[in-house]
């Protein structure tokens, strides 16, 4: 059961990366691409996880991973709300 959750956890992170990326596209707002990043990273993480047979959800990398990619979306939103200079 942990295994099938895993796994549409990892399709539902892709889906919503490539959701972010279609937006990015069209507007090639920074926002979007650092959103896509980091679920296409969270669902690289879960496929990973689910293939690491000897790995524990516990590990410090699993962390690091989960800081990055939550790092992504902070760093997204922080930069959008920064005022932006006038030329």
């Amino acid at each position: 059961m942990n295994q099938f959750i895993s796994g549409a956890i990892c399709m539902g992170s892709a889906l919503i990366g490539l959701f972010f990326l279609r937006f990015w596209s069209t507007t090639r707002d920074r926002f979007f691409l650092y959103f896509s990043l980091s679920f296409f990273v969270e669902a690289a993480h879960r496929a990973w996880f689910y293939w690491d047979i000897g790995g524990r959800e516990d590990s410090p990398y699993h962390y690091l991973i989960r800081l990055l990619s939550y790092g992504l979306i902070l760093w997204a939103i922080w930069e959008k709300n920064l005022p932006h200079r006038k030329q």
